[in-house]
């Protein structure tokens, strides 16, 4: 289970949305966050897709963002019990 999260560095809504999602995890279903600063990445297509909704959490990233701004809990557990239930 993999979550990537668009940030910034000095973003408190983001470390937050990080803090918050951490507390989701469960014993038996660990997942791994990889954080994305948009002003540091290589990419700046990531600067301009999302320069003011950061943070931005995806599950997969074929799919729709799960939120952005704060984490939204409902949606992130139901990722977790639909990956759980695919694996």
């Amino acid at each position: 289970m993999h979550f990537t999260l668009y940030s910034r560095s000095y973003c408190h809504l983001c470390q937050e949305m990080l803090d918050a999602l951490f507390l989701l995890q469960r014993p038996g279903q660990p997942f791994t966050v990889e954080v994305i600063d948009i002003d540091t990445s290589p990419d700046p297509s990531l600067l301009a897709r999302f320069d003011e909704l950061v943070p931005v959490l995806f599950g997969d990233l074929a799919q729709p963002e799960l939120c952005h701004y704060f984490l939204d809990v409902p949606a992130v557990q139901r990722y977790l019990e639909n990956a759980k239930t695919t694996a």
